[in-house]
């Protein structure tokens, strides 16, 4: 569900009418919807209440200040996966102890940083990863929460850039070398094992994968709980569906029921990391049409919006629907429409430079503005300045008001960091040594 709609021939967020918005802040710009996020948040909560899950936000899947604020005002944790979303959950308010930190390449400094702010967990994807948070809470003399991220190889049926929890996949390790791990973690001084965590990818539109992983992840920590008294968690992870093209992801009620029965009584709290189920479908993307081209039978709508501000089409084949904020309602989720189709593309020098190919799409004019749906998660934080780029606004809507949560970068913003090479140093030479 969200808080996009269509009404009196305009689309609208909440009490936003989009097209007005997309005047005042200009295109192309990202547009959130809070009463959306909240939303989620709620309904998440009341699908798993019986469970009682920590429920941490993946920080990865937008990061805008914002969208975090708005999110540990709702009470969740975060799940982050370096040092600087480290520092910006914390801006934003997070209670230190309800984060986890992912992802397989943590360095010393970021440990650091992170056993100093008080974090709840480590999610410990290596061997060498465990040795080295072993010595870093060694060193600064202050215990670390460990949970092991175990690969319980089973295929989450998605795509495979976004799938995690088969055997070849880079993270966690499988269950036999995650026990391994364990016991060394409840031998070292400084770490205490708090947890077995999984995550097996991302927008998974099947409940059963989850049911397999999570059974498995529960029958290690149960055989560890004897000989680990710290231990207390229960990682199921994240990457639940949303709809993109169809109604087609499980309601949450789904994904609750297929784990109740294998976490509930078993002693340990569910954690969950949901990222894209909590904004992905809380935010759009506004961009203007600059051209109309025909190639042939090939019909091309050029906007001002490309693959640096929306990568999904082109690296992960992501379809998102596209329509014009003004004129008649889109067709229904699932079904495209009988419109003629267009390969709607964008402005950067690269043929895979495209929002969607070969969509219906009704007949639009220069000046004529287009909703991109479903941009609220992996949109914004994925962006880059190629081609030399301004990256857009993002626009943050609350009932009938808006703010602007991050401002449209300048040219200055582009060039700010740079500098001409007027002075040369040698590798070893003091910082006043300089090479003409």
């Amino acid at each position: 569900m969200d808080s996009f709609e269509h009404r009196d021939g305009q689309y609208y967020a909440e009490g936003v009418a989009l097209e007005a918005l997309a005047r005042e802040v200009g295109t192309p710009a990202y547009v959130y919807s809070a009463s959306t996020i909240r939303g989620h948040v709620a309904r998440l909560r009341e699908a798993f209440a019986d469970l009682d899950p920590l429920i941490c936000y993946a920080a990865k899947a937008n990061g805008n200040l914002a969208v975090l604020t708005l999110i540990a005002e709702a009470g969740c944790g975060f799940d982050i996966v370096s040092g600087g979303e480290l520092a910006r959950v914390l801006r934003a308010g997070a209670d230190p102890g309800k984060i986890v930190f992912s992802g397989v390449g943590k360095t010393a400094a970021e440990m650091e940083a992170a056993i100093l702010a008080g974090v709840l967990v480590f999610n410990v994807e290596s061997e060498p990863e465990l040795e080295l948070l072993g010595e870093v809470a060694t060193r600064v003399g202050r215990p670390a929460g460990v949970a092991i991220r175990v690969n319980p190889d089973v295929d989450p049926k998605t795509h495979r850039y976004i799938t995690t929890g088969k055997r070849e996949n880079k993270f966690g390790v499988d269950l036999a070398r995650g026990e391994v791990l364990a016991r060394r973690a409840i031998a070292h001084k400084q770490l205490r094992l708090r947890g077995i965590q999984c995550h097996i990818g991302s927008q998974i539109t099947e409940v059963t994968p989850y049911a397999q992983a999570v059974e498995r992840t529960r029958d290690l920590a149960l055989r560890l709980k004897p000989d680990a008294p710290d231990l207390e968690y229960l990682d199921m992870g994240g990457g639940y569906g949303i709809y993109y093209r169809a109604a087609d992801a499980p309601a949450l009620v789904d994904y609750a029921a297929a784990v109740r029965p294998i976490v509930k009584g078993c002693g340990l709290r569910l954690v969950l990391e949901p990222g894209r189920l909590i904004v992905g479908n809380a935010g759009v993307m506004l961009t203007t049409v600059l051209y109309n081209k025909q190639s042939g039978a090939k019909r091309f709508v050029i906007v001002d919006a490309g693959m640096n501000d929306l990568i999904r089409p082109s690296l992960y084949e992501g379809y998102h629907r596209i329509w014009p904020t003004r004129g008649p309602p889109p067709p229904p989720l699932g079904s495209e429409g009988g419109e003629a189709p267009a390969d709607i593309v964008g402005p950067v020098c690269e043929s895979a430079d495209f929002l969607a190919i070969d969509r219906p799409l009704p007949p639009v004019e220069p000046g004529d503005v287009l909703a991109v749906m479903s941009v609220g998660a992996y949109a914004a934080v994925m962006g880059s300045n190629y081609n030399d780029r301004l990256r857009p606004p993002e626009v943050l809507v609350d009932g009938d008001r808006f703010a602007v949560v991050r401002e449209r970068e300048s040219i200055e913003d582009l060039m700010r960091m740079e500098r001409p090479a007027a002075a040369y140093r040698t590798l070893g030479a003091s910082s006043g040594e300089t090479v003409s």
